[in-house]
C-alpha cells in the first residue's frame, strides 16, 4: 500500500509539473505573426461593436455612449471619412465583418448620391477632426478609395451598379477640382498633402478597376510630387529632402506621399529612381520615422503609404520595414483593442482603422 501511495504521489507530481509547464507556455507573450493576427482581430471587434445604428462612425465611435468623456471632440455625430476608413479596415480584417461593411457602404452611398455634381463635397458635415487635419474634402477621397476597393465584388448586379455610379461621381469630382499645381492641397487642413495622397491613390485604384480616369490628371499629380521633392532637396534634413507647409513641415508625410505616388508601376519606379532612392534612405532614420515626434493618425497613414509602396517590390527592404512598423504599432495598442493618436488625429476610429490596415499589409503579402 505504501509503495502504491508513493507511486500515486509521483504520478501526480509529474502531471502537475506538465500542467504548470503548459500554463506557462500559454501565458508567455505572443510575438510575430500570431500577435499581429490577434491585434487585428481585437481592433476589428472593437470597431464593429461601436458602429452606429445608422451604419456610420464618428471620431470616437458610432454612438454617443461609446465616446470617451475626457476627449474633446471636434464634432458630433457620424461622418463619411471615419466611416470609409473603418470599412476599409474591416474589409481587411475578415469576411465576418461584411455585414458591418454593407451597413457602412449604405451610409456612405446615400450621401454620395445626395451630393451635387459640382464641387468636391459629398457631405454636409463640416469641421470634423479628420477634415481639420487632412483637408476639408478627405471624405470624398477616402470614399473613392473604398468604392474602388469594393467595385465589382458584389453578387448582386444592382449593388455593383450602385457602387460604380457613386465611384464615377467621386472620380469626376476629384478630377474637376485638382489644383493648378497638380495637388489637392486645399486650404483647411493641417497636413493636406495626405489628402492629396488619398485623392491620387483613389484615382489610380479606380483606373485599375476600369473606371475612366484622365491620364493628364494623374500626370499632374506626379509632377506635383516630383517638384515638391526636388524643391525640398536644396537643404532639407533626412537625406536632403525637406517638407512643404502642406505637409505641416513634417518630412515623413511629404516623403510617404511621394514614395507611394512614384512607385506604383515598374515604369514609375524606373523613371523616378533618383527620388525613390532619396526617400528609401530616409526610412532608415528613426527620427524621420517618428514623424511629428509623437504618434497621431497622420503617422499611421504615412506608414501605410510607405508599406504599400515597399510591398510592391517585396524583398528584404519590405520585410525589415514591415517588421519594424508592425512592432511599433503593436506596442501602441490599448487594452480595449483600440489605438488612439497622441496629437492631431487622436480619434480612436481613424487611428484604429489605420493601424489595422498597416498590420494587414504583411498578412496579405
Amino acid at each position: 500500500m505504501k509503495s502504491i501511495g508513493i507511486g500515486t504521489c509521483i504520478a501526480l507530481l509529474i502531471v502537475g509539473a506538465l500542467w504548470a509547464q503548459n500554463v506557462t507556455k500559454t501565458e508567455k507573450p505572443l510575438t510575430g505573426a500570431t500577435s499581429v493576427v490577434l491585434a487585428i482581430d481585437k481592433g476589428a471587434r472593437w470597431l464593429a461593436s461601436v458602429q452606429g445604428a445608422d451604419g456610420g462612425w464618428g471620431q470616437d465611435g458610432g454612438e454617443t455612449s461609446y465616446i470617451r468623456t475626457t476627449e474633446r471632440l471636434e464634432s458630433n455625430g457620424n461622418d463619411v471619412a471615419n466611416t470609409a476608413v473603418a470599412a476599409l479596415a474591416l474589409l481587411e480584417a475578415g469576411k465576418q465583418y461584411q455585414p458591418n461593411v454593407d451597413r457602412a457602404l449604405d451610409f456612405i452611398l446615400r450621401r454620395v448620391e445626395a451630393s451635387p455634381a459640382d464641387g468636391l463635397a459629398i457631405t454636409d458635415a463640416r469641421g470634423t477632426q479628420i477634415q481639420r487635419k487632412l483637408g476639408p474634402y478627405i471624405d470624398t477621397f477616402l470614399t473613392s478609395m473604398l468604392l474602388a476597393k469594393v467595385d465589382g465584388t458584389f453578387s448582386k448586379p444592382t449593388q455593383n451598379a450602385r457602387v460604380r455610379q457613386a465611384l464615377e461621381k467621386c472620380v469626376a469630382k476629384i478630377e474637376r477640382n485638382q489644383k493648378a499645381d497638380g495637388s489637392w492641397n486645399i486650404a483647411g487642413g493641417w497636413a493636406p498633402v495626405l489628402g492629396t495622397s488619398m485623392a491620387s491613390r483613389s484615382l489610380f485604384e479606380a483606373q485599375q478597376k476600369g473606371v475612366k480616369v484622365q491620364e493628364t490628371t494623374l500626370a499632374r499629380a506626379e509632377s506635383y510630387t516630383v517638384n515638391a521633392i526636388q524643391a525640398g532637396s536644396a537643404g532639407g534634413a533626412f537625406g536632403g529632402v525637406a517638407a512643404t507647409a502642406d505637409a505641416a513641415g513634417v518630412p515623413l508625410y511629404q516623403s510617404a506621399q511621394a514614395l507611394e505616388q512614384l512607385s506604383r508601376t515598374d515604369k514609375d519606379r524606373k523613371k523616378n529612381a533618383r527620388e525613390i532612392d532619396k526617400i528609401r534612405n530616409q526610412i532608415t532614420d528613426s527620427t524621420f520615422v517618428a514623424g511629428f515626434g509623437s504618434i497621431g493618425g497622420e503617422e499611421f497613414f504615412s506608414y501605410l503609404n510607405i508599406s504599400d509602396s515597399l510591398k510592391r517590390t517585396g524583398g528584404d527592404e519590405w520585410n525589415k520595414w514591415h517588421s519594424q512598423i508592425a512592432q511599433k504599432i503593436l506596442n501602441l495598442q490599448n487594452s480595449d483593442g483600440t489605438w488612439a493618436g497622441h496629437h492631431c488625429i487622436t480619434g480612436r476610429v481613424a487611428v484604429t482603422s489605420a493601424a489595422i490596415l498597416n498590420l494587414s499589409g504583411g498578412r496579405a503579402n
